[in-house]
């Protein structure tokens, strides 16, 4: 898959909000689930939030009521807006689109660098990772 490619990240004080922006211009018809991650220094990757083509979207519990997911179907852009940023939010983020499976974009796996939309009966690998955007967060 050709890799995504995000943009917007920054440096903000504590409390400021940013918007990230994926554009997938080659987007494979059955990538139905697309999501955002991030990594922080010294840490895995984690799932922060995913939104399957039908519009139902899961929020990981350490973003959700700050971060929201949306997306622009003529632009082919993924958009990713953060409020009340937190200094435990500076990572680098990247968006990448799965298989989804009955429908569902499950839950976030992530082992390393590797990241998978899971369900009890399924596991779909999440790709087209790019550079990813550098968000720090400092006072």
């Amino acid at each position: 898959q050709e890799p995504l490619v995000e943009s917007g990240g920054d440096s903000v004080q504590p409390g400021g909000s940013l918007r990230l922006s994926c554009v997938a211009a080659r987007l494979p018809y059955n990538r139905e689930c697309m999501a955002w991650f991030r990594q922080a220094p010294g840490k895995g990757r984690e799932g922060l939030v995913s939104l399957h083509r039908s519009g139902t979207t899961t929020y990981a519990e350490s973003v959700k009521g700050r971060f929201t997911i949306s997306h622009d179907n003529t632009k082919n852009t993924l958009y990713l807006q953060m409020n009340n940023l937190k200094e435990d939010d500076t990572a680098i983020y990247y968006c990448a689109a799965a298989r989804a499976s009955r429908n569902t974009c499950g839950r976030f796996y992530c082992s390393g660098t590797w990241c998978y939309a899971q369900t009890d009966w399924s596991r779909m690998e999440y790709a087209g990772w790019g550079q990813g955007t550098q968000v720090t967060v400092s006072s």
